[in-house]
């Protein structure tokens, strides 16, 4: 008699609950069970199915991962009779839940240290803002590591809201990713790496009058997009068209077809970091 045997761990519940219902509406016999880690907490959700299903089951993960937005998805969790839906508490709260549980702590207090300073700087600090967080790099290394923040802080620092929102809005999501599958470790190395490298390299090519999370969010593309290749099933994932658009954004910014200035050596630099951290990890696990 066949039994069932752990398929996948999902650190979304919403994400887990969508791919289950889809599973059964094809037929599969499977189970839906939180896990847990040393400390008794909830560490993502573990999806069980039959052992004789599981090379089906895993194949359907896969298409499920590359694509989750697909109609028949949709589909299987509304003939459920609803599996995924608000709570008592209201759309405010469930959205709340649901950002918070997209990403860790690092990757949320990045988010928010972000927005911070841009509220500070255009509601009631203005260039003082900048000053205080702009990069600098003195051939005096007493006096560079007089402030280090310097050396990070331009990361922080976005000059519109179009600016904060697309670089926040891929950090959340996409470091979000890493340290949920990952732990917050690697998310504050690749951090620490692609803000450091990015900026050093910005500063050389045009002076320290730049400012962005641009550097970081290509780091994270370029370890999300090598490493979810080479680890399927991680959690970790974006789709080819997006790593498309990405790339094709990072080139057009060396054409002079952008009305205005973009720092693309931060964003070629984050982008390698990124993918370099991604191969040297892969390593490491083989």
């Amino acid at each position: 008699m066949s039994q069932l045997v752990p398929l996948v761990n999902i650190q979304q519940k919403t994400v887990a609950i969508i791919f289950v219902d889809y599973l059964k509406s094809i037929g599969c016999e499977v189970k839906l069970q939180a896990a847990k880690d040393d400390n008794n907490h909830i560490d993502g959700w573990t999806v069980y199915c039959l052992e004789e299903d599981l090379a089906r089951c895993k194949s359907e993960f896969e298409d499920y991962i590359h694509n989750p937005h697909q109609a028949k998805y949709q589909q299987s969790a509304w003939q459920s009779g609803g599996s995924v839906k608000l709570n008592n508490s209201g759309f405010g709260k469930q959205f709340k839940a649901d950002f918070l549980a997209q990403a860790g702590p690092f990757t949320l207090i990045i988010f928010a240290l972000c927005w911070l300073v841009y509220v500070a700087t255009f509601g009631y600090f203005g260039d003082d803002s900048f000053n205080l967080l702009k990069f600098n790099l003195s051939g005096d290394i007493q006096q560079t590591f007089a402030q280090p923040w310097r050396l990070f802080t331009p990361a922080l620092f976005h000059f519109s809201i179009l600016h904060i929102a697309f670089n926040t809005m891929w950090w959340w999501q996409l470091g979000g990713q890493i340290e949920k599958a990952l732990g917050s470790k690697h998310i504050v190395i690749i951090f620490v790496i692609a803000a450091l490298l990015s900026n050093v390299a910005q500063f050389y090519m045009s002076g320290p009058n730049f400012g962005g999370l641009s550097g970081v969010v290509y780091a994270v593309v370029g370890f999300v997009w090598i490493f979810g290749h080479q680890n399927p099933g991680k959690g970790i994932f974006l789709s080819t068209s997006i790593v498309g658009f990405m790339l094709f954004w990072l080139l057009l910014g060396f054409t002079e077809f952008m009305p205005i200035n973009v720092a693309n050596t931060a964003h070629l630099v984050g982008l390698l970091v990124g993918m370099g951290y991604a191969v040297l990890l892969g390593k490491q696990r083989k």
